[in-house]
């Protein structure tokens, strides 16, 4: 049976310093529109207090979290435990995006590790922690990360990385705008 809590305990920082694998979803208010599931990695999930969490996010084939948080901030995490102990995860909460060169960059930035192709950080502020116990998640060993998204962001370089979010970042699948749209005045 599940258990709820008001803010992030102990025991979920220990849980989530141990995953290589979240999931983040978020969805338009719209009926219609798309929920957006993503998988992540990359240790790019940090736990920033008690109510307030993280990830940094890379450069990707959309950009669906910030179209949806722009539009109604509504986010949910998910942790998954593949090992010996199962165990689910979720935090709930409203959720925002961080952009480069803005003053919420300069104070969330130093608690992540960032790259060339780092698109943007979320940040969200958690109202409800959900756990519940896993035991029908399947056993998984964990290999490795991938390496082909970074290979790809250095071939592209800078500019070109810029280009591609002009191209495939601004506006979600619903044709909602995204963060970026704003910032590249598209």
């Amino acid at each position: 049976m599940g258990k709820f809590y008001p803010k992030i305990e102990e025991a979920h920082r220990a849980f989530v310093d141990k995953q290589h694998l979240f999931f983040v979803a978020t969805a338009p208010s719209s009926t219609e529109g798309h929920v957006n599931l993503s998988p992540k990695g990359v240790d790019s999930f940090r736990i920033l207090s008690d109510t307030e969490v993280g990830y940094m996010d890379l450069i990707g084939s959309g950009n669906e979290t910030s179209a949806h948080t722009l539009e109604n901030g509504r986010i949910t995490f998910m942790f998954c435990s593949f090992d010996k102990t199962p165990n689910i995860l979720r935090f709930y909460g409203r959720g925002k995006v961080v952009l480069p060169n803005t003053p919420e960059w300069e104070k969330y930035a130093p608690q992540f590790t960032t790259y060339p192709s780092t698109r943007q950080l979320i940040v969200a502020e958690i109202n409800l922690v959900q756990t519940s116990c896993g035991f029908g998640i399947p056993l998984f060993d964990y290999v490795g990360e991938r390496s082909i998204h970074f290979d790809w962001a250095e071939k592209k370089g800078e500019e070109g990385l810029r280009d591609y979010v002009g191209e495939k970042n601004l506006i979600s699948l619903d044709g909602l705008p995204t963060h970026w749209e704003q910032e590249l005045g598209k």
